[in-house]
């Protein structure tokens, strides 16, 4: 089996799996989120008598639910207490085996730009590494010193170190392996939370109940806190995660800007939904949020090519060589870079190459999303070449 082959293989699963499991981290966050933030105080006396402190009735699936959540703990331990920590351990364990599939295995092709900085595929690795590290210890430090006294502070500083670390992996890697690391970072702090936090202080809890000890509510507020900081991180960490197929953002020359202010917007609308849910509606918020996100995809919209009318137009025998040298290691018959013909494109004869003349167009000049992060160091001019080639008919 070709090694390309079993990159590709092994990419297809982890990848499909990784969406499974992260489906299921994030869909139980968010419904707890929503459940917490819709409990109301029970009617019943009976139920506050047992220490109910809130419940919620629903209806799913043409069955009634009653949802009840006590104050801080219940009288008697049940036999049967669920815990909800696989999910996070999984989408975090199969991330960080895609992301060494598809960056550190392949370093010098998607670790790094030449353009950006002349790092060696080891050090590319050792800072991807490290980000992850960094990026935990540092919120950690700052959860641990500043939630108590300003939930604001906190997250004033928190999104400057973010800043900071997409601007610095920005200028040291390329630009579709710092946005991908980014969400790593951050996506590695919420699983850090549930590993460090919110599973201990639950173990904590039930252990104390078993010997009949009082449970601090401390323990409670505290995993709840790291709880949320999560519901608010998952959606940057998702458009990080899709972003590698949209290459007008990373590619562009503010790429910091532009993911830093993505993440923002959406976790403005997230802030919506949470209030939304305790019966408060600050319509600010999403549409601040949308207008930064919609006004970031204006920003970085492709301008219109200018063609000088007074050249001849290239002919389709001074493209082909552009595309041999550039495009058909991922778009042939039998490629020299990827397994595969890529989307099924090829553009490895004349023919080939005129019959997709305007996605050729539209990715390698106008997006400019190709050849892939760039791996075959397609220049300027041949871009240009490519335009003009199109703009006079393709022929």
């Amino acid at each position: 089996m070709e090694y390309a082959y079993l990159i590709d293989a092994t990419s297809l699963l982890l990848r499909w799996l990784h969406l499974i499991v992260g489906i299921a981290w994030i869909g139980a966050s968010f419904y707890f989120v929503w459940l917490d933030n819709s409990l109301k105080p029970p009617t019943d006396p009976k139920l506050k008598e047992d220490g109910v402190g809130s419940e919620l009735w629903a209806m799913h699936g043409g069955g009634f639910y009653n949802p009840q959540k006590y104050a801080n703990t219940p009288k008697k331990l049940p036999d049967d207490l669920h815990f909800f920590f696989w999910p996070s351990y999984t989408t975090w364990i199969t991330g960080f085996l895609l992301i060494s599939v598809l960056y550190y295995f392949q370093a010098s092709t998607y670790m790094i730009d030449p353009n950006v900085s002349s790092i060696t595929p080891g050090q590319s690795i050792a800072i991807g590494l490290g980000t992850l590290v960094l990026g935990w210890v540092v919120y950690d430090q700052l959860a641990r010193r500043l939630i108590e006294r300003s939930q604001l502070l906190f997250a004033i500083i928190y999104v400057a170190f973010v800043t900071a670390v997409t601007y610095a992996l920005t200028h040291l890697l390329s630009g579709r392996a710092a946005y991908i690391h980014v969400g790593a970072m951050i996506a590695t702090t919420m699983s850090a939370n549930v590993f460090f936090w919110i599973i201990p202080a639950q173990r904590r809890q039930v252990a104390v109940m078993k010997q009949g000890g009082e449970v601090p509510a401390i323990w409670g507020k505290r995993a709840k806190q790291r709880s949320y900081h999560n519901n608010y991180l998952t959606m940057p960490v998702l458009f990080s995660m899709i972003s590698n197929h949209y290459a007008s953002t990373y590619n562009h020359a503010w790429n910091w800007l532009v993911l830093v202010l993505i993440m923002l917007g959406s976790v403005l609308v997230r802030h919506f939904f949470n209030l939304r849910h305790k019966g408060v509606y600050r319509w600010e918020f999403p549409i601040v949020g949308m207008a930064i996100i919609l006004g970031v995809l204006v920003w970085i919209a492709p301008r219109h090519i200018e063609v000088d009318a007074s050249k001849p137009a290239p002919t389709l025998a001074e493209i082909q060589p552009i595309m041999q040298a550039r495009c058909t290691g991922c778009h042939a018959e039998k490629p020299d870079i990827m397994p595969v013909a890529q989307m099924g494109l090829m553009f490895d004869t004349p023919e080939r190459t005129r019959q997709y003349a305007q996605r050729i167009y539209e990715r390698t000049v106008q997006l400019k999303t190709m050849p892939l992060a760039n791996i075959t160091q397609m220049t300027d001019e041949e871009r240009a070449l490519v335009g003009a080639w199109y703009m006079a008919g393709a022929k």
